[in-house]
């Protein structure tokens, strides 16, 4: 009984260390501009949705220009309509360049070049109080 008290004792105290030290994220911290955007291009080319919708602000708007018309969604659109791509590697290579960056707002150029054209994406990251969000993405295809 003195070596199962002793088990038990051990057990609780390793499993109290344990939990002291998990990194728990106050509401937003772990939203980066890094975060956001990596999270960005990896439902974009990998189809890896895992974080996306917590990085997308609510009223965030989704822009594409197709020849002369532009064609526009809504967050939940969006991901309804990327939830059929899921897990699919896009044959394409992403580059990524930073247009404008501040404390405020980031505005980063992915461009996806594919066999026969490239789809430009200029997504807007916004510092909202709850960690950085994409608020904008707006899209040509060339």
């Amino acid at each position: 009984m003195k070596t199962f008290k002793s088990i038990l004792l051990g057990l609780a105290l390793l499993i109290v260390c344990s939990a002291a030290k998990a990194n728990t994220f106050t509401d937003g911290e772990n939203l980066t501009k890094n975060y956001a955007i990596s999270t960005y291009i990896d439902a974009m080319t990998h189809g890896k949705l895992k974080g996306l919708g917590e990085v997308l602000d609510s009223d965030a708007k989704f822009s594409m220009l197709r020849g002369k018309t532009v064609l526009n969604f809504s967050k939940n659109e969006m991901l309804e309509s990327l939830a059929s791509t899921k897990n699919v590697e896009q044959e394409c290579t992403t580059t990524t360049s930073v247009i404008e960056s501040n404390e405020a707002m980031a505005v980063i150029k992915v461009d996806m070049q594919f066999d026969g054209f490239v789809r430009s994406n200029m997504v807007t990251v916004t510092n909202t109080g709850k960690g950085w969000k994409i608020t904008n993405v707006y899209s040509i295809f060339k």
